[in-house]
């Protein structure tokens, strides 16, 4: 019995060793970060398998280069050692399991586990390895008294006012017994669909995910509303400690039914008891094949021994059980309806067809459209509007249809038809490659990239409007940035409603942008995958765009926020700007960043910068109100120019708030969780003093706010 292939190999076994120690260590750094936002609930920094490949990387480093191997490494700690905040000490460690990714590893794992034990006495369970926050929820005398989260696997933060809410973990157990019961909250797919309409009820943003989604809610505080939770429990634990589940992990499972609380056992996944690894992974490609129709998310299949005797017997490593592990499920496809497909036209003419789709989640993600990559490619997957159609988020990132369920198709449905000229600018269609391109070529989109370059978030270029542009377009005088740095005064005055006046204010204006810093000019040229906030790490990390367009996709990994997806999209779109660039540079376009660690001679020194940790790391700081002379974005941007972090929430992981006219919630936020506050105006005479290079000026409102902690 087969089990699906997966995509990636990340294997420890077969993966390849980093070459150097600073490559293994930069990817010690990147896990490390990407475990604390999942852990925490924030918004994940990669997809699962790439957070699963790097992992495997490392092992397979620490196994080839022992004399590299780092004391805390993240092979040998839980939650690969994530920060995370917790002062419940757990009555015994709440660890995690091992991974296995296809049919040959989870035998080699069963092989193990038989040499130990024979074949376990008791045989194994398989159930839905869910993708939610491991709790664990203390009951005395059948009342529930703690939840805490597993934080760092010895201590987690108390939950229990919100994880009473959780459909599944009762108030009161249906007999009065004391016991510790772990297991997951999560959100059901009804669940997030009820959380978002209630969420953007109140005027906020939708929830990207939902096991973020729920971690939110489990630590939220005084919300206007109330979102659904759900949970499974997993395990019984001896409220004293010691060992868990005296009885079959079957039998306590079937206990803990009894006392009212939902279980893996109980969910429509259900829980079979094999014999042995062969009825196991049937099991496991049963659970597989029934994934989207389970109600809630899963990513794998856990497979346990059943008998305490056995699980006793096989013992721990430093970090997991050897009694049991996590079979990971390759990217999540599921169905939805082709609403329509929409034809977008790129900044360099690339034409692309891209699928409209009725909602739908996968991976934990709602999914609205997705990519059809070409028209020949369209044409190859033999979908049409009105299909319903197959969506999995490739490497679980890049959603894509891969096909459709032709027996359902509507009798009336007709073929797309590709366009037969360019649908942005009416010109025409080179088709000599896979990627259509509009003929006109950056000009086609010379309107939008310019608007974008000139806005006041990028290059703020006053006096080019959207009319001016359209002029300078038609008149053929510009189809990208660099040619704004070519206008001259006579050239304008002939533009239609332009006098002498207005066209020379709008040539300083446009000279003046030159000396904006290379964090602007990176936003202005719109690269994909970054945005503004991106930009300034990317710009204050290298330092110059010359460095910058000469990393590799390793080195763009070594920003904070940037994955291997997003490194390699960054990569590309440099290198499709490089000429673009050039012509800037020649232009005399700045093209560094002031205050970049990576110049060789900062204002201020690097141990000055005022938001700065005294062990380098940044403060993260959240801006609420008006700073005098700042924009909203100029303010997060002299955060991190400062060597902070912004961010837009307040929580116990804030370091720094600054607080201006017309602040609200954040600042009463961080009054009531003690996080140090700071004047707006000090904030803007710490920069002002940053800029000049005043030493004695930092040093002494650094004293006065006591931030130096």
């Amino acid at each position: 019995m087969a089990v699906a292939e997966v995509g990636p190999v990340v294997d420890a076994a077969r993966a390849e060793p980093f070459e150097s120690p600073g490559a293994y260590e930069e990817a010690i750094a990147e896990i490390r970060a990407a475990a604390t936002t999942y852990y925490s609930g924030s918004e994940l920094r990669m997809d699962d398998a790439t957070y699963d490949a790097l992992i495997a990387r490392v092992a397979a480093t620490e196994a080839a280069h022992p004399e590299w191997k780092a004391e805390d490494t993240p092979t040998e700690v839980v939650a690969a050692g994530a920060g995370v905040i917790g002062d419940i000490e757990h009555s015994s460690p709440m660890l995690s399991l091992d991974n296995v990714f296809d049919e040959e590893t989870l035998r080699r794992w069963g092989a193990r586990l038989e040499r130990l034990l024979g074949r376990p006495a008791g045989g194994y369970t398989v159930e839905p390895k869910i993708d939610g926050l491991a709790i664990a929820a203390r009951y005395v005398d059948g009342a529930l008294t703690l939840v805490a989260t597993r934080g760092d696997g010895r201590a987690g933060e108390d939950v229990t006012g919100q994880a009473r809410r959780a459909v599944g973990l009762p108030a009161r157990l249906a007999e009065p017994v004391t016991v510790e019961i772990r297991g997951e909250v999560f959100m059901t797919d009804a669940d997030f669909v009820e959380a978002n309409r209630l969420r953007t009820g109140q005027g906020e943003p939708a929830f990207a995910h939902p096991r973020s989604a729920a971690a939110g809610t489990l630590r939220a505080v005084d919300r206007a509303y109330d979102a659904p939770l759900s949970f499974l429990a997993y395990a019984v634990q001896r409220p004293e400690g010691g060992d868990s589940e005296p009885v079959p992990h079957s039998a306590a499972m079937a206990r803990l039914s009894e006392l009212g609380v939902a279980t893996t056992a109980t969910s429509s996944a259900g829980m079979p008891l094999c014999a042995s690894l062969d009825e196991v992974l049937a099991a496991v490609a049963t659970l597989e094949a029934r994934r989207g129709e389970l109600g809630f998310g899963v990513d794998g299949a856990v497979i346990k021994a059943d008998l305490p005797a056995d699980r006793e017997q096989a013992g721990f490593s430093s970090r997991a059980p050897r009694w049991g592990i996590a079979y990971k499920f390759p990217a999540d496809t599921r169905t939805t309806r082709l609403l329509g497909i929409e034809v977008q036209v790129g900044r360099t003419g690339i034409i692309t067809p891209v699928a409209v789709l009725e909602p739908v989640v996968v991976s934990g993600v709602t999914v609205t459209s997705a990519t059809l990559h070409n028209f020949d490619d369209l044409a190859r997957r033999n979908v049409r509007v009105g299909d319903t159609v197959f969506v999995r988020r490739a490497g679980d990132v890049i959603p894509e249809i891969t096909g459709a369920k032709l027996d359902d198709r509507p009798a009336d449905s007709v073929a797309f038809e590709p366009p037969a000229v360019c649908p942005r600018c009416d010109g025409e269609i080179d088709r000599s490659q896979k990627r259509w391109r509009c003929t006109r070529g950056r000009a086609c989109g010379a309107h939008e990239s310019l608007a974008y370059y000139t806005a006041r978030d990028s290059m703020d270029i006053e006096g080019l409007g959207d009319k001016i542009i359209n002029m300078l377009v038609a008149a053929g005088l510009v189809t990208d940035p660099a040619d704004l740095y070519d206008l001259e005064v006579a050239t304008l005055v002939g533009l239609d409603r332009m006098g002498e006046v207005s066209a020379g204010k709008l040539v300083a204006n446009i000279e003046a942008s030159k000396q904006r810093p290379l964090s602007r000019v990176l936003t202005g040229l719109g690269v994909r995958m970054t945005g503004r906030s991106i930009s300034r790490r990317l710009a204050r990390h290298f330092g110059t765009m010359a460095a910058l367009t000469a990393a590799t996709a390793e080195d763009l990994q070594r920003v904070d926020g940037i994955g291997p997806e997003r490194a390699v999209t960054i990569a590309a779109e440099l290198a499709e700007l490089a000429p673009v660039i050039a012509k800037l540079t020649e232009r005399g376009v700045n093209m560094t960043e002031p205050g970049s660690p990576a110049l060789e001679a900062p204002a201020v020194p690097a141990g000055l910068l005022p938001l700065c940790k005294p062990d380098g790391t940044p403060m993260t700081v959240v801006v609420t109100g008006s700073v005098p002379g700042l924009t909203r974005n100029e303010g997060n941007e002299a955060v991190e120019t400062l060597g902070g972090k912004s961010s837009g929430s307040v929580s116990k992981r804030t370091d720094l708030v600054v607080v201006g006219d017309g602040a609200g919630s954040k600042a009463d936020k961080a009054e009531q969780l003690g996080v140090p506050v700071l004047p707006a105006d000090r904030f803007a005479a710490l920069l002002q003093a940053h800029n000049t290079g005043d030493a004695d000026t930092i040093r002494s409102i650094l004293e006065d706010q006591a931030l130096r902690r």
